[in-house]
């Protein structure tokens, strides 16, 4: 449990900075702000053809009595739409980093700066951000897919299949965030895997939190820049860095 609240801990000070650095932090709101508009406008048209939709899925139910068929169409379009959700809460922080790349890298290096004087600077670049976004969508899809599956078991579905989702995108929330802060110390994709697998908690404690916060209405675009920022020093901590000057000044307060 220490590991977890570690993990929601550092997700905290990232927001910290908001007072600290209030113009740095804002720049992450451009990208966040319009990725945020279209996925919120594609869940809107969802939700309004959901109904059209689950209609469409189960021509088999027009013969059963109405309650039946209500009860399996409503289990479908909750399905459908919490595997929506889910796919959204991963594209939107892959997509926002990479439209964002620029604004975000200037937040975590002027993070890691404030401890060390100088940044890492092994290129990420800007086709590799790409790449990894793909990647971070590919994996959400089947997150997406298999939440959807648990959603339909009956009585229990709808609260496993949240877990679910929620614990999984948490953690590839993490992995995408950390990213940057790992790579440019030259850790490749494989070896920074194995980081956050070693310290399994604190990062399921850091990415299930800012789901956690992207799920509140407009969460999503404020918490961005404050869990890059919190992303920046969970990565220091997996390293066995010492927390920012910042960091300190709230352990000890």
């Amino acid at each position: 449990m220490r590991e977890l609240a570690e993990g929601v801990r550092l997700l905290g000070r990232g927001f910290a900075y908001w007072r600290r650095r209030p113009g740095l932090m804002a720049l992450g709101l451009v990208p966040a702000a319009i990725v945020g508009v279209l996925f919120l406008s594609g869940l809107i048209a969802l939700g309004a053809f959901l109904p059209a939709i689950t209609e469409a899925m189960t021509p088999f139910a027009d013969t059963w009595p109405g309650v039946w068929a209500t009860v399996i169409r409503v289990t479908i379009g909750t399905a459908l739409f919490g595997a929506a959700l889910v796919l959204v809460a991963v594209s939107f922080t892959a997509l926002t980093l990479v439209i964002g790349d620029p604004f975000y890298e200037r937040i975590w290096r002027a993070i890691e700066a404030e401890h060390d004087g100088d940044a890492p600077d092994v290129p990420y670049g800007f086709w590799r951000s790409v790449a990894d976004g793909i990647w971070l969508i590919s994996r959400g899809i089947a997150v997406a897919a298999l939440a959807a599956l648990i959603a339909l078991i009956p009585v229990v579905g709808g609260v496993l299949g949240t877990v679910f989702a929620v614990s999984l995108t948490g953690w590839l929330v993490a992995d995408e965030l950390t990213s940057r802060a790992l790579s440019a110390r030259g850790i490749p994709a494989a070896a920074r895997r194995r980081i956050l697998r070693t310290h399994r908690l604190r990062v399921l404690g850091f990415g299930v939190a800012t789901q956690l916060c992207f799920m509140v209405p407009l969460g999503a675009v404020a918490t961005m820049p404050a869990a890059v920022a919190g992303a920046t020093m969970l990565a220091r901590t997996l390293l066995g860095a010492s927390p920012p000057p910042l960091v300190r000044r709230a352990v000890r307060s």
